[in-house]
């Protein structure tokens, strides 16, 4: 099985394109997926398993709200080049680090901490930054325009602006004060840490890990998707494995009162799959947004950003393409706890 997906077998590509939101919450969400493609249910989760075996599949399970459920935030270290690697292992140690890249600039690694808790996440960077006997910057997300709402594989849907993912009532959710969170919230969460199992009732699987039944688990998901607080549940690829090679965050020198309005444009392009603000951190750092954007190949993202430049009017703005150079961890986020055992009691007690 190739992992290009220009040549993609279509049953594989509809299983990691399709469904990396609105997976089925059902008791056998493989069966829906079977149903839905005119296969069987084994053969489904036969195919997940081999795409899981070939990289392309990290996981299926929860992307969370950023901070909704602890803190995290993105942070980068300049290592000497004789220690990169070195320096690497000791950042994707932490269990707190859930990625963890070299890119192209003076501040070469960049990595994502998460943590139940801002002050585990402030004590980590300190101890990373003492490693890398470098700065750190840390530069949480002040405001998102498109995060985390899946990547869309379909070459056939020209540059430009993307079709919608994401429902505006949940939208509205997110703008006004963060949902309250019950203990069995962050014990359900801890528990999705590796994604749901490959096997004909995941939902059952997890709800044993919990102490629960099977009908908590779905409709504790469901509630945490209409709060909002978990952006999708789906499948979560991997982009290089998929033949997007190429990445580039690409940051931005934006004047702070119009960094909403340009950040809603770029959101707005098919190219994006990231898009958010960030603190400037002078004089170390001018940027303050941030977007993404994959390609096959370098000449294909920079034609991509240069198009974007001129569409969008912002070739007067200073701005940096960080490529990827290497990527030494990506994983799913931690909120694992201490006390998880006790509130998966508590999800029990609940249901």
């Amino acid at each position: 099985m190739t992992t290009h997906t220009a040549i993609m077998d279509p049953v594989d590509f509809a299983l990691v394109n399709d469904w990396q939101r609105d997976f089925p919450l059902l008791p056998r969400p493989y069966a829906e997926l079977a149903r839905r493609l005119g296969r069987a249910e084994t053969e489904i989760i036969e195919r997940l398993q081999a795409l899981a075996a070939t990289g392309v599949l990290s996981r299926i399970g929860a992307i969370f709200r950023p901070h909704a459920l602890g803190w995290s935030t993105l942070a980068a270290v300049s290592a000497p080049a004789n220690r990169i690697e070195a320096v690497a292992r000791i950042i994707s140690a932490y269990p707190e680090v859930n990625h963890n890249y070299e890119r192209e600039h003076d501040f070469n690694l960049w990595f994502v901490a998460t943590a139940p808790s801002r002050e585990r996440v402030a004590a980590v960077l300190t101890e990373i930054g003492q490693a890398a006997a470098s700065p750190v910057l840390d530069l949480p997300m002040l405001e998102d325009f498109h995060i985390d709402l899946g990547f869309d594989l379909d070459s056939r849907h020209p540059s430009g602006t993307r079709r919608p993912h994401q429902d505006p009532s949940r939208r509205a959710h997110e703008a006004a004060a963060p949902p309250v969170l019950e203990r069995a919230d962050h014990a359900l969460a801890a528990a999705l840490e590796g994604g749901i199992t490959l096997s004909p009732r995941p939902y059952a699987v997890l709800a044993a890990r919990l102490g629960c039944d099977e009908d908590a688990v779905i409709a504790r998901l469901k509630r945490l998707l209409k709060l909002g607080v978990m952006r999708r549940f789906g499948v979560v690829v991997r982009h290089r494995e998929l033949g997007y090679s190429a990445n580039a965050m690409v940051v931005w020198d934006v004047p702070d009162a119009n960094v909403s309005e340009i950040g809603r444009l770029l959101a707005s392009q098919s190219a994006v799959t990231l898009c958010y603000r960030r603190p400037r951190r002078p004089p170390d750092w001018r940027y303050n947004l941030f977007s993404m954007v994959h390609g096959q190949n370098r000449q294909a993202v920079l034609a991509e950003i240069d198009r974007m430049r001129h569409a969008l009017g912002l070739a007067h703005l200073k701005f940096a393409p960080l490529f990827s150079r290497r990527r030494f961890k990506q994983c799913g986020a931690r909120y694992s706890t201490p006390s998880s055992g006790h509130a998966a009691t508590e999800l029990a007690v609940a249901a």
